[in-house]
């Protein structure tokens, strides 16, 4: 499967320490793995899913498109302003 991502999950991922990218990619790994992991959304956010998990003490959330050849990764971050600006990634393409 190929694994695509956006701008906005790039300059995210650059603000990691590479302890908390290894974490991360663990969980891109799972979501290869069970693509279904994470929790479908509604409404502005329908095909997109958002998984859970915890860095240390912080819950992140990572958003997601599947498709049957590829994984789009949108957005990784905590939760504060977090659906706002996948809403507003998803609005500007």
């Amino acid at each position: 499967m190929k694994i695509i991502q956006s701008r906005s999950f790039e300059q995210r991922v650059k603000k990691l320490n590479q302890a908390q990218k290894m974490i991360l990619d663990e969980h891109i790994r799972s979501i290869l793995e069970n693509p279904d992991i994470g929790e479908e959304k509604r409404g502005d956010l329908s095909e997109v899913f958002v998984h859970k998990f915890k860095i240390k003490t912080i819950q992140f959330l990572l958003a997601y498109r599947i498709s049957e050849e590829q994984l789009e990764l949108i957005m990784t971050g905590p939760h504060q302003h977090y659906y706002r600006d996948v809403k507003k990634y998803l609005k500007n393409g």
